[in-house]
């Protein structure tokens, strides 16, 4: 693991931990790398509850609760998607705070709505809090899913960083 992202995932851990919060994950185009990265951290038992690796559409509706309809009218690769990954992940693994990634990773498989490099990620908390992103990440399949698990423990450590709504 570069260094940048082992510090990146010391600093999700350390902030999760301050608060008393638990990470759960659920990934499709990166494949578990969200939970490789954060479990390469010692003491990651603490704050990581668990992860989902779904990375067919059946397994998003079979293991987070995606519903075929919106799959169907967004695309496993929207917005709309990612949020509800979250949002099972949240409801099924007991965590505080969740991630979710789906994106196409190259090098087939992008249309030109939907091209290589563009993945989803959505960030959600057990208090309500939601945010998500699309990203247009440049390079080959191992460079947008590099780039996808830096993108998602980014947006973890702020919502980590976040103040809790009452």
């Amino acid at each position: 693991m570069a260094g940048d992202l082992h510090e990146l995932a010391g600093r999700v851990g350390a902030a999760l931990s301050a608060r008393g919060d638990t990470l759960t994950t659920a990934e499709s185009c990166t494949g578990g790398g969200v939970g490789a990265a954060v479990t390469l951290v010692p003491g990651s038992s603490g704050w990581y509850e668990r992860g989902y690796i779904t990375y067919s559409n059946a397994a998003k509706t079979e293991e987070l609760g995606v519903s075929g309809e919106t799959l169907r009218v967004h695309g496993a690769v929207s917005e709309p998607v990612v949020l509800e990954m979250v949002d099972g992940a949240l409801r099924r693994s007991g965590a505080t705070l969740a991630v979710a990634v789906s994106g196409v990773a190259g090098p087939g498989g992008g249309t030109p709505a939907k091209p290589v490099g563009m993945v989803c990620i959505a960030w959600g908390r057990s208090d309500g809090l939601r945010r998500s992103a699309t990203f247009r990440f440049d390079g080959d399949r191992d460079a947008v899913r590099g780039a996808s698990v830096v993108a998602a423990l980014d947006g973890v450590l702020e919502m980590a960083q976040t103040p809790i709504v009452s």
